[in-house]
């Protein structure tokens, strides 16, 4: 099968080749996927370059542990282990993985729930990791309830138009954060107020927000927690950093500040989880959030999908398709 393998860290252009591999073996509980579609994440950029450095004591010293990028994928089931039972060939499922960007992925069956049927591939491919973060960001640290004034910052991007989504699912007042190319975007996504940041600071509002989500921007504590009443809760996602520990260079300082305010400031690792993903995809049927696919790239073009990714102002997320799944 053909994969995209990444040989070393360094920028994609070098370090990324499109070469057939052998097809990986299934296990009892595991599920093979002929990908369809997969999608770029923000975990996808920092395994090629090896960047933050400090994620390298995760992703490999020296080098990738996983050599085959992609986690998020969509795809048809092409063989199941004995072990599993609720899922069979030519399923069309959505979920996370291993190496999706490939013609066959392999994954646990835990891992997938069935696509909404409404989704293509490459739509479903969007939801996965975004959708964790999102949501985990919201509900698991954030605390959202009904009525809670919330500010998201970055919410164009594959993380920000699921958040404002599900903000209004959850009945919260919703603020977006976004340049004036994104305004209309979020507001047709449901968000009740837009901050345009090239006309407006946030934080000029003063101590407003129950919840403020900061998912991109080179904003600091002070500036966020400016904008947050006095018991207000800041989750940290991401935000500019440099080489060494990226968009984390923050948390410490929240991490200390955090026990002597009566603020909550909450940085946030997400994690992949079965419950969450069928909370999605119930989301998903019934019509309450929708992926933003903003733009689409075949599998022989994976680097022209991480240059958009790269800009830093694409809306939505960057799918990448997989054209007849991998057949011959």
């Amino acid at each position: 099968m053909k994969a995209v393998v990444l040989e070393r860290y360094g920028p994609p252009a070098v370090v990324l080749t499109l070469k057939e591999v052998p097809v990986p073996s299934v296990g009892d509980d595991e599920v093979l996927v002929r990908v369809r579609g997969t999608a770029i994440a923000g975990d996808d950029w920092h395994l090629m370059r090896g960047e933050p450095y400090v994620a390298r004591l995760g992703m490999g010293l020296r080098g990738p542990k996983n050599r085959i990028p992609g986690e998020d994928v969509a795809g048809l089931v092409e063989a199941c282990g004995r072990g599993v039972t609720d899922l069979r060939s030519g399923d069309e499922v959505f979920g996370w993985c291993t190496g999706a960007f490939a013609e066959l992925a392999c994954t646990a069956a835990e891992n997938l729930a069935k696509k909404p049927a409404d989704l293509t591939f490459e739509e479903a491919a969007t939801v996965p990791t975004s959708g964790f973060t999102a949501l985990q960001a919201l509900r698991d640290e954030g605390g959202i309830q009904p009525g809670h004034r919330v500010l998201i910052i970055g919410a164009s991007g594959g993380v920000g138009t699921l958040a404002v989504q599900l903000a209004r699912s959850f009945e919260a007042e919703v603020t977006a954060v976004c340049s004036t190319r994104n305004v209309e975007l979020v507001r047709d996504l449901g968000a009740h107020h837009v901050v345009d940041y090239t006309q407006e600071h946030f934080a000029a509002r003063g101590p407003t927000f129950d919840i403020v989500v900061r998912l991109a921007g080179a904003y600091t504590l002070s500036e966020c927690r400016r904008a947050l009443t006095p018991r207000g809760t800041l989750v940290l996602v991401g935000g500019a950093g440099g080489r060494w520990l990226g968009g984390v260079a923050s948390w410490p300082r929240a991490l200390l500040t955090s026990p002597f305010v009566r603020q909550r400031l909450r940085p946030l690792v997400h994690t992949k989880d079965p419950d969450d993903l069928e909370t999605l995809r119930q989301l998903l049927d019934s019509g309450r959030i929708r992926p933003v696919l903003g733009a689409s790239y075949p599998l022989n073009d994976v680097l022209g999908a991480l240059r958009h990714f790269e800009e830093g102002h694409a809306r939505g997320k960057v799918a990448i398709t997989v054209p007849g799944g991998g057949q011959p």
